[in-house]
């Protein structure tokens, strides 16, 4: 795979650094997840082809043998707020003086700098500090976060990953690490660029939920069908709209022009009307094959079973029957291989992992024994 042969270690916490971690695993990185001891549970989600080692950070045996996981591997992933591995002793400064060649990744809500780079957020934060929730919501209404994707996800985990694959292929040529700053608020930003740098343009000159891409325009929304199903319609061009009204069965010569911006709700109007008076399975019959650019709104109980999904093999299971999404994008020579294994219990891989890094069992042993590590050795041997 891409990442065989990289060395990840992970240091537990919520959401955006383990899907970063995940992202690392499926592309082939060996990921050491390193959870508290005594905790009786991971909340990691995303911790498929991960292993576990938990350390007693409270202990300075347990401190010292991070850092040597750490100087012994490839990337550091930390998601710790600003100054937390400082006073551990374990920052980027005190370990790239060990391995200069070490990959330091800081994911953070606010960064390692400014005023508030110490605080407290969450998604919705960060989406409101990038500007791009006050343009999220329908026009009348208050701005509405999307889940929690855009911050944590798609503006942190991913955008973390790409820094770290970054830095890897820089390293190619400099034989350096470097130190990754990944603000969640700025992440988010960036992946808004579109939004950021098309205002001159147009698409964005009116309140938020009134214009082309954000549900103004009747032809960029979703309808309610008869069983109580939703289609999804995006038929912006002249060409694909034509289609659309022609699935509809209306006559574009009955109807007000499609970019008449006051006659937008009465569009509406009738596209609701006329998305209701058959189910979707009806609708999905009469545009598949089109350009009209509408498709049905899956749950995530249909997503599988839809004939383009299926034929590409666009959802996995693992060992426990649980459906995901498989890793994208797909590369054609070394693509991803998702571990479909269970996630991994904390300290399940102790041993096994402390024994890869040059321990002996007598050290591991000893480690365990005086609480500085803890194994779960119960799950380990099934």
């Amino acid at each position: 795979m891409a990442l065989a042969g990289v060395r990840v270690i992970e240091l537990a916490g919520l959401a955006p650094a383990p899907f970063c971690g995940m992202i690392l695993a499926d592309f082939g990185a060996k990921v050491i997840r390193v959870d508290r001891t005594k905790v009786a549970a991971s909340m990691d989600t995303q911790a498929r082809g991960k292993r576990s080692v938990a350390i007693n950070l409270k202990t300075a045996e347990g401190v010292a043998l991070l850092r040597k996981l750490c100087v012994q591997s490839d990337v550091v992933l930390e998601p710790y707020r600003k100054g937390v591995m400082e006073k551990l002793g374990l920052g980027p400064h005190e370990l790239l003086m060990e391995n200069p060649r070490l990959i330091y990744a800081r994911l953070t809500g606010y960064g390692q700098s400014g005023s508030y780079a110490t605080a407290a957020g969450h998604d919705i934060n960060y989406l409101a500090m990038s500007g791009l929730l006050s343009r999220l919501g329908r026009s009348g209404e208050k701005p509405y976060a999307p889940l929690n994707l855009l911050a944590d996800f798609a503006g942190g985990g991913l955008t973390c990953a790409l820094g770290i694959v970054l830095a890897l292929l820089e390293r190619t040529k400099s034989g350096k690490g470097q130190v990754i700053d990944a603000s969640m608020v700025e992440g988010a930003a960036y992946t808004g660029s579109f939004i950021w740098k098309s205002r001159s343009i147009g698409l964005w000159d009116r309140s938020r939920g009134e214009n082309l891409l954000d549900s103004g325009a009747p032809f960029y929304d979703t309808y309610q069908t008869s069983d109580g199903k939703y289609m999804a319609v995006g038929a912006i061009e002249p060409q694909f709209y034509k289609q659309l009204l022609q699935g509809l069965e209306l006559n574009a010569g009955d109807l007000p022009p499609q970019m008449s911006f006051d006659d937008w709700p009465e569009l509406r109007r009738i596209f609701t009307q006329r998305f209701a008076s058959k189910t979707q399975a009806d609708w999905s019959r009469i545009f598949d094959g089109t350009d009209a650019c509408v498709t049905p709104v899956l749950t995530f109980e249909q997503v599988s079973a839809h004939p383009h999904n299926q034929e590409r093999g666009s959802f996995v299971k693992d060992s426990s029957g649980q459906e995901s999404p498989r890793p994208a994008p797909v590369l054609s020579r070394t693509p991803a291989e998702p571990g479909l294994g269970s996630s991994p219990d904390p300290g399940e891989h102790t041993v096994e992992v402390l024994e890869e890094y040059g321990f002996a069992s007598s050290e591991i042993d000893k480690m365990v024994a005086a609480g500085v590590v803890e194994c779960n050795a119960i799950k380990a041997k099934l």
